[in-house]
C-alpha cells in the first residue's frame, strides 16, 4: 500500500469532535456536582443528627447517675462546684464522661472560675481545652470556623460547637429581663439549673432538651457576620466550657447565660446585631437563633432523646412552646 494510502485511512478526532465531546464533559459534570453536593449535604445532616443522638443518651445517662439533669450553665457554687462567686462550667462539661471524654472531665476542677480562666482546666497549666477537637459537639455542615482566632478564657483557644441548650422561652413566666437580653427558665437547661424528668410535664416527646447552633449571624442583607462579632453562637467569646456566674461575681452579669439560649426569634432568623438589649450581644448571646447550614431548618433534641428536624417556617410561638417543658400548651403538629 502506497504512504499516500496509509494517510488516508487514518481516523481521529477532528477539532470541532474535540470541542464537543469538551462540552458534553463539561455539561455532564455540571450536572452531576448538585447531585453530589446533595448526597454530601445528607450524610452530613445525618451525621448532625447521630450527633445530637449521642448528647441525647450522654444527657439520659448523666440523669441516671445523679438524679437530674445537667445545668445549662453552672456557677462555682453547690451542688455544681466547691467555692462561691466564680464562673462555672456548662452542661457541656458535665457530660463529658459520657462522650468518651471523661479524660478531661476527670482532671476538671469545679472552683475557682472552672468555666473560664481555672489555670488547671486552660491552656495555661495543662492543655485539655487548648485546640482540642470534639467530633459529637460539631455539626459538619457548620460554616463556622473550627476554632475561634483568639480567646478570652486566659488564652485557651476553644473550638466553635455547634449545638446549644435551650433554657426556655421569652414567653416564660419570671424571664430576666435584665441588659443583656432575657433569660428564660422554664426549659431544661438553663443557669444552674436541677431538673428531673418529673419536671416535664408537657412530656418528654414535646420538649427540646438541645438546638442545632451551627451557622453565621448574618445581617439584614443575609450577609454572614463571621468576625467581630464575637457571640456568634451562645458559647460567646468563651467557648464551650463556659457557664455562668452569680450575684457574687456581680448583680449585672447574674443573667448572662453561656452555651444555652431562651428562645426568642425564629430559626434561621435573618437581621441580628450586636445588640445586648435584644440578646444578641458580642459577650454572651442569651437569645441568638437557632442555625444550621442544612436546606430549611435545623436538627434538635427532644427530651425523649429523639432527634426531629425542625423547619425554618416553624412558627415562632410552637418554637417557644417547646422550649418550655411544663408550660401545659397544646402543640400542633410539628
Amino acid at each position: 500500500m502506497s504512504l499516500e494510502g496509509r494517510n488516508h485511512s487514518r481516523q481521529g478526532f477532528t477539532l470541532i469532535e474535540l470541542l464537543v465531546v469538551i462540552a458534553i464533559i463539561a455539561i455532564l459534570i455540571g450536572l452531576l456536582l448538585p447531585a453530589v453536593q446533595k448526597v454530601r449535604e445528607a450524610a452530613a445532616r445525618m451525621q448532625c443528627s447521630n450527633n445530637l443522638k449521642q448528647l441525647g443518651i450522654a444527657l439520659h445517662a448523666y440523669h441516671d447517675s445523679v438524679n437530674m439533669f445537667p445545668p445549662g450553665c453552672a456557677a462555682d457554687q453547690p451542688p455544681f462546684g466547691t467555692a462561691s462567686g466564680s464562673w462555672g462550667s456548662s452542661w457541656k462539661v458535665y457530660i463529658l464522661p459520657y462522650i468518651e471524654q471523661g479524660n478531661i472531665y476527670n482532671k476538671w476542677v469545679f472552683s475557682g472560675n472552672s468555666g473560664y480562666t481555672n489555670a488547671n482546666n486552660m491552656s495555661t497549666a495543662t492543655p485539655l481545652v487548648h485546640q482540642v477537637t470534639i467530633k459529637t459537639y460539631r455539626c459538619p455542615s457548620s460554616g463556622l470556623p473550627p476554632f475561634y482566632t483568639s480567646s478570652n478564657n486566659a488564652g485557651a483557644i476553644q473550638m466553635f460547637t455547634s449545638y446549644t441548650g435551650i433554657a426556655g422561652s421569652t414567653i416564660d413566666p419570671g424571664v430576666n429581663t435584665s441588659g443583656y437580653g432575657p433569660s428564660g427558665s422554664g426549659g431544661v437547661l438553663y443557669a444552674n439549673s436541677q431538673t428531673t424528668f418529673g419536671s416535664i410535664t408537657d412530656g418528654t416527646s414535646n420538649t427540646l432538651l438541645v438546638g442545632e447552633q451551627s451557622d453565621h449571624l448574618r445581617d439584614a442583607n443575609n450577609v454572614p457576620i463571621p468576625g467581630g462579632f464575637a457571640a456568634i453562637t451562645s458559647q460567646g467569646p468563651h467557648g464551650w466550657t463556659m457557664g455562668a456566674g452569680n450575684a457574687n461575681v456581680g448583680p449585672a452579669y447574674t443573667d448572662r447565660t453561656f452555651n444555652c439560649s431562651t428562645t426568642r426569634y425564629q430559626i434561621n432568623q435573618r437581621g441580628m446585631s450586636n445588640n445586648c438589649a435584644a440578646g444578641t450581644c458580642d459577650n454572651t448571646g442569651n437569645n441568638i437563633p437557632l442555625s444550621s447550614n442544612h436546606t430549611g431548618g435545623i436538627n434538635a433534641l427532644l427530651g425523649d432523646g429523639s432527634v426531629r428536624f425542625l423547619t425554618s417556617t416553624t412558627a415562632l410561638q410552637t418554637l417557644q412552646w417547646l422550649s418550655s417543658k411544663a408550660g401545659g400548651e397544646v402543640l400542633p403538629n410539628f
